[in-house]
């Protein structure tokens, strides 16, 4: 099945109407990711990383807008509005919680944009969301978080944050858009139709 838009179909800009929309999910996610925080603390007694694991959560909000809207700057605004939100909640990492949802927003914006908004299936909401986890892994190194690691220590740490990546800002992300596809809720925010089934796969 081709996930594929024709020329006529590619995304524009936004409107109000997506921008709104948009807002909407950034604010759901921004208050899931602060009551998301003790699942770090939870997991990271089991040791081997197991706490990145909880990362794909954070990571969510972009390609999960995108996947609604599949406009230019959806995922970007999506992740960096719902940073900010928890950020005001007194997420536990203060004030470098925005710098996080700008970049990681920007970074899986970067891979929507690859595929010029035209593809929205489970693979590029993957790579989309391993996008937002690679940046994220360079932040943690500009704030010197990770730079202490061996260098086993520090594969295990990587491969455990792009799994939980994959699990839930990809694929997770992208079986609750499509189920929402099927029961037509999406036809209220953007018009529904053959072809934009066949985009999420």
């Amino acid at each position: 099945m081709s996930t594929a838009m024709p020329n006529a179909d590619r995304p524009k800009g936004l409107t109000l109407a997506d921008i709104l929309v948009t807002l909407v999910v950034a604010v759901v996610f921004g208050i899931i990711y602060r009551i998301w925080n003790p699942m770090y603390d939870i997991l990271k007694p089991l040791g081997l990383h197991a706490e990145q694991l909880s990362y794909g959560m954070w990571f969510m909000a972009g390609t999960f807008a995108f996947l609604l809207i599949r406009k230019p700057g959806a995922a970007l605004l999506a992740e960096t509005a719902a940073a900010a939100l928890e950020a005001f909640m007194g997420g536990s990492w203060g004030a470098s919680t925005l710098v996080y949802g700008v970049l990681q927003g920007l970074g899986a914006e970067i891979i929507f944009a690859a595929f010029l908004y035209r593809k929205a299936g489970a693979i590029v909401t993957v790579l989309a969301s391993l996008g937002s986890a690679v940046v994220s892994i360079f932040i943690d190194a500009h704030y010197s978080y990770i730079d202490k690691m061996t260098a086993w220590n520090y594969t295990l740490f990587v491969s455990m944050r792009l799994l939980g990546s994959v699990v839930i800002a990809g694929l997770f992300a992208w079986a609750l858009a499509k189920a929402l596809e099927r029961t037509g809720v999406l036809s209220l925010i953007r018009p529904a139709s053959a072809k934009d089934y066949e985009a999420l796969g």
